[in-house]
């Protein structure tokens, strides 16, 4: 076993050790809106479902050299945004969202991802996504040094889901027909593999 003590290791060290073990995450296509009214998108891989009781989920936004994300930023101070769940139809598109723009240009308009009305939120969704989630903030945490690297933690709380209803029976989401993909290491991405049943202890 190789033993690494991470206070010895860089940044980008650590970050391929994280990124290349704990695989496959789920990706996350964040929209959020800028007080000027622009209409923000962009993918984290750092997410998770945090409770069903309420539906809460979260999102881990790296800044960088200190400086916050512009989505971080945007639901911090309008409290709202919307989460798709990226797929195998729309991932193409939703990597052109995650190059740097400036804060006054939308990565919507970029990638040509057609904007659609929320019910519960201001922050509109995307029409190419099977499933999204409305969401206001509950909860903002900044974690680690915050003057040279650190992140933003955003707890979400859901208040509408839609799910295309081609993929949703009996209460249930098919997963072969959502067709998720995941964050792997470097430019790696994998689709739903082989699925298989093992039956929790009574």
């Amino acid at each position: 076993m190789i033993q690494i003590d991470p206070t010895q290791q860089t940044e980008r060290e650590n970050y391929k050790v994280l990124i290349g073990s704990i695989i496959p995450r789920p990706i996350a296509f964040v929209t959020s809106v800028a007080s000027d009214n622009v209409l923000n998108g962009a993918p984290f891989s750092y997410f998770n479902i945090v409770s069903s009781n309420p539906p809460m989920i979260s999102l881990a936004i790296q800044r960088s050299n200190g400086v916050q994300k512009d989505t971080a930023r945007n639901i911090i101070q309008e409290k709202e945004f919307v989460v798709h769940i990226v797929d195998e139809d729309n991932v193409e598109k939703v990597n052109q969202t995650a190059r740097t723009l400036p804060s006054d240009q939308s990565e919507i308009e970029m990638a040509e991802l057609t904007p659609v009305k929320s019910i519960q939120v201001s922050v509109p969704g995307i029409k190419e996504a099977k499933v999204r989630m409305e969401c206001t903030l509950e909860h903002s945490l900044v974690l680690g040094d915050r003057e040279h690297d650190g992140c933003d933690l955003i707890i979400g709380k859901v208040v509408q889901f839609h799910v295309d209803e081609a993929i949703y029976k009996d209460g249930k989401i098919d997963l072969e027909g959502l067709g998720a993909v995941s964050r792997l290491a470097g430019h790696s991405y994998a689709k739903i593999g082989d699925i298989f049943s093992i039956e929790r202890p009574v």
